[in-house]
């Protein structure tokens, strides 16, 4: 009797509970509805991973739909396009471009993250410091994130980009395994002295900086110093001044040309690892009766250093009107006597002198003379390591 009074009990219970279910509306599937929303909707709060990315380094490259010796092209991607990682297999990663195509790239051909921070970091701490000279590139060339053929690359440059030059350096050119030592070496039985290379840090019209070999670049100078140059190589011209000149004979599409432009050029002879930028300083002037160009300035037998300054300037010791008159001025650093010719940095390959002087000239007329203040000593000689070995110069190979 007590078991049949619980179970009348216990049914009006359950019928109550259904019946105020049934009133708020509210069913149990409802209730697990409602239980994933609520999960769906904390999982929207979550901050999503942060996204990985890599560049591609390759001039173009195709997206794949899978990775198989059989597969169809999704899209195309190129040189320093950012790409989003959603995948990797084995060497290879599934990426999606700027333009929204989803495929397969291999790993080889993309550069990381942290690659391109470092181009970044380089770009941002070299962004003041002086252009040194002008050139282009003569055939495709990388920038890599540090001077050497085998330090990473990412950017690609196309033939005859133009480029700003910040910054040489000098590194050992890598030996090929197997490869002969020098006569030289084998005869004296020491280890032979490696072959050095230049490199330099330059920038491109976008701002795109890193370290490109200098075998890849033509340094932009006049084809009318070509052959003044007397069998050196011009590191840097930089216009000084014009000369009237009606009857030129210099022909520009046909017409004459009658302003003709003088020049400041810095040269060197044709060999890598030098101790210096330059070693000889030269001032080309236009000789408006023989119409042609003559030397206006020389020096030789320096150990000079780049960036020279250019500009018109009064000359500050000097007197009368001339002196007044602003004239094409020009400075450069030289070592100084006494200090011993630097060597690279065996990390970075930059150079770094010693105590250097500034030579100051002012270009008046044809001739150049010596912004000197009083008291001031002359006109530094030739350094002494100059002149104690001479600097063999081999010969240009002529390019077809």
């Amino acid at each position: 009797m007590q078991q049949t009074s619980s179970k009348q009990t216990k049914q009006p219970l359950r019928r109550a509970a259904k019946d105020s279910r049934r009133r708020a509306g509210i069913s149990p599937i409802a209730m697990l509805v409602a239980f994933c929303c609520s999960l769906a909707g904390c999982s929207r709060l979550r901050q999503p991973p942060p996204a990985n990315f890599v560049y591609v380094t390759a001039q173009q490259t195709f997206l794949r739909d899978r990775v198989a010796a059989v597969s169809n092209r999704t899209g195309m991607v190129s040189n320093g396009e950012r790409l989003v990682v959603l995948g990797r297999e084995r060497r290879w990663l599934k990426v999606r471009s700027p333009q929204g195509e989803v495929g397969w790239i291999e790993e080889r051909l993309t550069a990381s993250q942290k690659l391109e921070d470092q181009f970044e970091a380089l770009r941002r701490s070299s962004q003041s410091d002086p252009v040194v000279a002008t050139a282009s590139t003569s055939d495709e060339a990388y920038l890599h994130v540090a001077p050497g053929r085998t330090t990473d690359h990412l950017y690609l440059l196309a033939e005859s980009t133009p480029l700003s030059l910040l910054e040489r350096a000098s590194v050992p050119k890598p030996v090929a395994p197997g490869a002969p030592a020098p006569a030289s070496a084998q005869e004296s039985g020491t280890a032979p002295a490696p072959r050095m290379e230049d490199w330099w840090l330059v920038r491109d019209a976008k701002g795109q900086t890193g370290w490109i070999y200098g075998g890849l670049m033509d340094v932009s100078a006049p084809d009318a110093l070509l052959r003044y140059a007397d069998g050196q190589r011009i590191v840097a011209a930089y216009l000084l001044a014009t000369v009237d000149d009606p009857d030129s004979g210099v022909l520009d599409n046909g017409r004459t040309v009658a302003s003709i432009p003088e020049y400041l050029a810095v040269l060197a002879p044709y060999q890598s690892g030098l101790p210096f930028d330059f070693n000889q300083v030269r001032v080309f002037v236009w000789n408006v009766r023989k119409h042609r160009y003559e030397t206006g300035f020389a020096e030789r037998n320096i150990a000079g250093y780049l960036p020279l300054q250019i500009a018109l300037r009064a000359d500050p010791y000097g007197k009368g009107a001339e002196a007044a008159e602003k004239l094409p001025t020009f400075t450069y650093r030289v070592l100084a006597a006494g200090e011993a010719l630097p060597v690279p940095d065996p990390v970075t390959g930059l150079f770094r002198p010693g105590r250097t002087v500034d030579e100051t000239w002012r270009l008046e007329g044809n001739i150049c003379r010596r912004v000197l203040a009083p008291g001031a000593p002359p006109p530094a000689e030739a350094h002494p390591d100059m002149k104690k070995k001479k600097v063999e110069v081999p010969k240009r190979r002529r390019r077809s």
